[in-house]
């Protein structure tokens, strides 16, 4: 059994900790490190991708069925400590729903660290994990919950930040050690991109035949938007053992995740051979580290 150490994944909704992090939980969780995933949104906007699903009454309360499918899925993951920040979803950039009272766009940043401060005071990981500041893809929530994330990790060990913490509930300054964004390895884009189309399954890296020269800019000017924002990979976590755990939980998103659609339409081993690892960009690190690394608790002493 290695050192037991803790990690904390910050996630925008309920479905972000399987898609991007599911592996690196699974991986960890099975081999005996605390892990601690945060959700700040209930995910109340998003679409219903089953069409037998997409009823009024189930929008109405979504946040409820959504909460039911991310407890399924970090089953399958392992044991998963979760905890929610208690925002409301704030929909797609330019939607009535970033207007919302509650939503998580509209949200005071210094309030949201604030929450956030307390979890990690509370339970102390070592390790935090976000997006980048373009949150990966541009979603309002997820560019929100990586400046909350790294506005915490800055100022979860400063005593005079948040002190009423330290005052009112007897919670000490932690400083978690190394803090990492996720990335898309854009560079498995192509290997991607063939076999899909030998699968035939569509996806929005594969444009649509009757595609216009307009959609067509708009689509890559957003890929490269992506590209731009991330940092290098610099850390690349082996999970393909936890790839049929981390399609489980998958499958547990029923509303978010469509049994063909891309993610679920490939099979395990077509996920091993394309993509074997999860990868991270190491953005800050208070402890020596060598580069690149293979595990988010590199450097991080017993």
């Amino acid at each position: 059994m290695p050192d037991r150490h803790s990690v904390m994944t910050v996630h925008a909704h309920p479905d972000d900790e399987t898609i991007s992090t599911g592996g690196t939980m699974a991986r960890y969780a099975a081999e005996g490190h605390r892990v601690i995933c945060v959700t700040c949104t209930g995910g109340e906007h998003g679409e219903i991708v089953v069409p037998e699903l997409d009823t009024p009454e189930n929008h109405a309360r979504l946040a409820e069925i959504r909460r039911e499918e991310l407890a399924r899925a970090l089953a399958q993951l392992g044991p998963i400590e979760h905890h929610w920040l208690g925002y409301v979803d704030s929909g797609m950039m330019g939607t009535p729903e970033n207007d919302g009272a509650g939503s998580f766009w509209q949200a005071d940043l210094d309030e949201a660290a604030g929450r956030l401060v307390r979890l990690l005071r509370e339970l102390r990981p070592e390790v935090v994990v976000s997006y980048n500041d373009f949150g990966g893809y541009g979603h309002p929530d997820h560019i929100r919950a990586a400046l909350t994330a790294k506005l915490a990790f800055e100022r979860a060990g400063d005593p005079e930040a948040y002190p009423e913490q330290l005052s009112d509930d007897g919670l000490r300054p932690w400083q978690p050690l190394k803090l990492y964004e996720t990335v898309l390895d854009f560079g498995r884009r192509q290997g991607f991109a063939d076999l899909l189309r030998e699968r035939g399954i569509e996806t929005w890296w594969a444009p649509p035949e009757d595609e216009t020269d307009e959609q067509r800019e708009e689509r890559e000017s957003h890929l490269r938007q992506m590209a731009g924002a991330q940092g290098p990979i610099t850390t690349r976590v082996p999970v393909a053992d936890h790839i049929d755990q981390k399609l489980a939980a998958m499958r547990e998103h029923v509303t978010q995740l469509s049994a063909d659609g891309f993610f679920l339409a490939l099979s395990a081993d077509d996920w091993r051979t394309i993509q074997p690892t999860e990868d991270f960009t190491l953005r800050v690190s208070t402890v020596g580290v060598r580069l690149p690394e293979d595990d988010l608790f590199a450097g991080v002493p017993p």
